[in-house]
């Protein structure tokens, strides 16, 4: 068991390696997509807003522009005929419906391309893809803006920012600014100031329109702050140790119930038949306890039983034994031919007893000590009870036996039974009941929708209430009118009981309305298989 615990835990020590290794690819993984739509993002305001100027000018200008701007952006656009792009149909389409292509050619650089029309993509190749897009992208937006009156701008700003731009953009007066005199001085010469902010992690650009105090304002653009491997692995350790603990107080608690149920195990294994676990709750070792438990109750019981039939057979076994040496005498010393052949009659009912003996044995035996071959079919329940009454009929004639018929519908007199042993279980009650009743016995079937019931009456000195439970044990008799007399060996009424347990149901019996006994079967009329 010691073995399964070392597993246990070297599985949480190779657990915290795993951890670790998938903390960092996971890392890698997340770092990498943020950083594509970081890119993205810096990149998208600047090309898509060439795009658009580039759309309402002739074919014999855009290359011109292009040069003069891509000077001024450090940018060196071209322009690449749609048909003649390395973009597949759909890229094609997403590239027409605003998404702008970035293409990383080493960590900072990159190739990035747009939308201009159904003929012409917009392609550059920029430096490096940081925040320093965003000042071209202001840039770039006060030229425009300066072809618009000022009372105009803010609403053209508007429409162009909507469609184009991914960050925030307006038009404010320099006034309502909150810049630094040396900014303040920054902007009036025509400088893009930028503010970085470390509280929040963010970036502001502004630019100062060129004919009036109006300043474009660009921002605030957040940083983009990789995650640091050390946190990540950190946070990933830190969780995996808490659950470690968590499974390791766990797997202690189930180790000392585990380690209760071997000592138990092995007591049991050393011959302590009396052991049994007491290992509370409904998890699997809780219930490997309870199945622990019934099988050393079962054990106990097998053995005890194997002592019992020891014990009886031995006493069963002297009366006819003794009886067939005292007739192997008389027939030594008879004298007459007539004399030897009533012993050697007497002989041959002892050695059938023997054999009627030997027979309930092993009925019991099979019965009693594991699962017997139970082969249910579907029978007419009250047909065999009318065969066990005309079978005694033809054995006997001290008694009248009575077979009261069946009066329920015909499709409920058909049940799923072992048929020999259900009429192993009847001819013993009717054989029982003929030997204390006084003149008289019934039987009857009833059927219900749920239950099947046989009951088995005769008009005898019947049995005390306090009798009734023990009657059913193995080799036991009663002290009064059923004696040893009347014969039998005390495994009748055994047989029947585990006959009835193998078919769900069970034996019962009480007061009869005719004076006596009443012995009862009662049994499901669905069974499950065993």
């Amino acid at each position: 068991m010691s073995s399964i615990f070392l597993r246990i835990y070297g599985g949480l020590l190779f657990s915290l390696v795993l951890v670790s290794v998938l903390s960092g690819i996971v890392v890698t993984i997340a770092n990498g997509v943020r950083m594509a739509e970081y890119r993205e993002d810096m990149a998208r305001g600047t090309f898509r807003l060439v795009s658009e100027v580039l759309t309402s000018m002739p074919d014999e200008q855009r290359r011109q522009w292009l040069g003069e701007w891509g000077h001024k952006l450090s940018i060196p656009f071209s322009m690449v005929p749609v048909e003649h792009s390395e973009f597949s149909r759909k890229e094609v389409e997403q590239l027409s419906q605003g998404l702008v292509d970035v293409q990383m050619l080493s960590e900072k650089s990159a190739v990035i391309t747009s939308w201009i029309d159904d003929q012409w993509l917009l392609q550059g190749r920029v430096a490096e893809i940081s925040e320093q897009m965003a000042s071209g992208t202001i840039v770039f937006l006060r030229h425009l803006l300066s072809s618009y009156p000022p009372d105009e701008r803010i609403e053209v700003l508007a429409k162009r920012s909507e469609a184009s731009l991914s960050f925030p953009v307006s038009i404010a007066q320099s006034s309502g600014m909150h810049l630094t005199p040396l900014q303040q001085s920054q902007l009036q010469q025509g400088s893009v100031v930028t503010v970085l902010s470390a509280r929040d992690e963010s970036l502001q650009l502004y630019a100062q329109m060129k004919d009036s105090d109006q300043v474009l304002h660009l921002g605030p653009l957040k940083l983009l702050n990789l995650y640091p491997f050390k946190l990540i692995l950190t946070l990933g350790l830190f969780v995996l140790i808490s659950l470690s603990l968590a499974i390791y107080i766990l797997v202690r608690g189930m180790e000392k119930r585990l380690r209760k149920l071997e000592r138990a195990a092995t007591r049991f294994s050393r011959g302590d038949f009396d052991v049994r676990v007491n290992v509370g709750g409904a998890d699997s070792i809780g219930r490997l306890a309870m199945a622990f438990n019934a099988m050393a109750d079962h054990i106990q019981r097998l053995l005890s039983l194997q002592k019992e039939m020891i014990r009886g057979v031995s006493h069963e076994l002297r009366t006819p034994v003794a009886r067939l040496r005292f007739g192997l005498d008389l027939v030594a010393d008879a004298k007459t031919q007539e004399e030897r052949e009533a012993q050697l009659e007497g002989m041959d009912q002892d050695i059938q007893e023997l054999d009627h003996l030997v027979d309930e044995f092993l009925t019991y035996a099979n019965l009693e000590q594991g699962a017997p071959t139970i082969s249910l079919k579907r029978n007419d329940v009250d047909r065999v009870v009318a065969q066990v009454v005309g079978e005694h009929l033809r054995l006997q004639n001290r008694v009248e036996i009575e077979h009261i018929p069946c009066n329920v519908l015909n499709p409920r007199r058909f049940v799923e039974i072992d048929r020999r042993y259900i009429h192993r279980a009847i001819q013993n009650l009717v054989g029982n009941a003929c030997r204390y009743a006084d003149s008289k016995v019934q039987v009857r079937f009833s059927s219900t929708q749920d239950t099947c019931r046989i009951d088995v009456d005769d008009d005898g000195p019947g049995i005390p209430e306090e009798q009734w439970e023990r009657v059913f044990s193995a080799f036991s008799r009663l002290d009064d009118s059923r004696t040893r007399k009347s014969g039998g060996y005390g495994l009748g009424l055994s047989i029947v009981r585990r006959i009835m347990y193998w078919h769900g149901g069970r034996a019962l019996v009480s007061h009869s309305p005719l004076g006596g006994a009443r012995f009862s079967l009662v049994w499901p009329r669905k069974q499950q298989r065993h």
